[in-house]
């Protein structure tokens, strides 16, 4: 790894990222900043909208560091979302109390033609400012991850008008007017490839790629919507941004996993919470480096179930090979912070695999 090995002496999710079995593991929980903590809660009332929050540096900084503060993690991931980037190409969003995402759902031909590439960078210039401020002001241990949707999960969302079930407009698109949404979805790897890289030049040092909803589609249309999309824009970064780790995450994905990391040469996959830790770990970490799968829900509930679930991670895919301890998704919003604490003491305090 050459642009970024000269900083990851000190920084165990870097060494791990660049195939050293780092023990204990480092740690980071997606969504780890969020409406879990009161301090979340507390600045994003001061920011007035969540899209607010997200396009103001200071306080998009703030919020991502306040789980650094209580816990240590050994990453911080910028606080933004992945629907930033169709709102960069020009179509309607908003976040609705109790609705989540509304955009204006793109209908045909015309709608895709109006997307708008070239004003991406500028219209996420405070998104690269908060990047810039957050290489500053993590801890010298900690890595900074810029991350950006998938392809196809931030494509559903654009022809569906918000979150969906079954995402039966989004595959009758992909079904059957297949040229029609190549067209949308090489919009998107171009933007969603100028944003990334964006972001590593202002400073992050990994970047992650969500496929929220991968799992969605059959065999060849994952192969085709899902795994060559991610495979262009992991060549891409790692040819003009060489030594970047690239990491996947297409959730749902099963069985698939390890053709995922095979064709898109993604540095890292992160698994989901289905995944077996025993196959993965004979399947998936022989290909790339891993991270994941606590159950959110065993961080809700605590006590002695958190402590089995996280022991059994890190006595499977920890130890012998390089893993990042991570949840399967998400931390969700009534998860205790004490619980947190916890898991993280766990992590930190618990020998290796096979030690004395």
């Amino acid at each position: 790894m050459s642009q970024s090995s000269a900083p990851s002496a000190d920084k165990p999710f870097l060494r791990a990222l660049a195939g050293e079995a780092v023990w204990p593991p480092p740690v980071w929980l997606m969504r780890q900043a969020g409406r879990y903590l009161p301090e979340y809660l507390e600045t994003r009332r001061t920011a007035g909208s969540f899209l607010d929050l997200c396009y103001t540096p200071d306080l998009a900084v703030e919020v991502t560091l306040q789980p650094l503060r209580r816990y240590g993690f050994d990453a911080a991931i910028l606080f933004s979302d992945i629907l930033v980037i169709p709102h960069a190409l020009g179509q309607d969003l908003a976040f609705k109390q109790g609705e989540g995402p509304v955009l204006d759902a793109l209908t045909g031909e015309a709608d895709v033609a109006k997307l708008d590439v070239g004003r991406v960078l500028d219209h996420m210039r405070p998104v690269l400012e908060t990047v810039s401020g957050l290489a500053k002001a993590i801890p010298e241990t900690t890595a900074l991850i810029g991350f950006a949707g998938a392809p196809w999960t931030v494509a559903t969302y654009m022809v569906e008008g918000g979150g969906s079930k079954d995402f039966a407009k989004t595959k009758a698109w992909a079904y059957g007017r297949p040229d029609l949404f190549e067209a949308l979805i090489e919009t998107l790897v171009q933007a969603t490839g100028d944003y990334l890289i964006a972001q590593i030049d202002a400073g992050a040092e990994a970047v992650q790629i969500f496929d929220t909803w991968a799992g969605a589609l059959p065999e060849a249309d994952f192969m085709r919507w899902v795994v060559a999309p991610i495979g262009r824009l992991t060549k891409r970064i790692q040819a003009e941004r060489p030594g970047i780790p690239v990491i996947g995450f297409p959730r749902g994905a099963g069985l698939l996993y390890p053709t995922f990391v095979r064709e898109t040469g993604v540095t890292a996959v992160s698994l989901d919470t289905s995944l077996p830790c025993g196959w993965a770990a004979e399947a998936i970490q022989p290909l790339a480096v891993t991270q994941g799968n606590l159950d959110p829900i065993h961080v809700v509930v605590g006590g002695e179930a958190l402590d089995v679930a996280t022991d059994h991670v890190l006595n499977t895919l920890g130890g012998q090979r390089p893993h990042i301890f991570n949840l399967g998704h998400g931390i969700v919003p009534q998860t205790p912070p004490e619980n947190v604490a916890r898991l993280m003491e766990r992590i930190r305090n618990t020998p290796r695999p096979g030690s004395v």
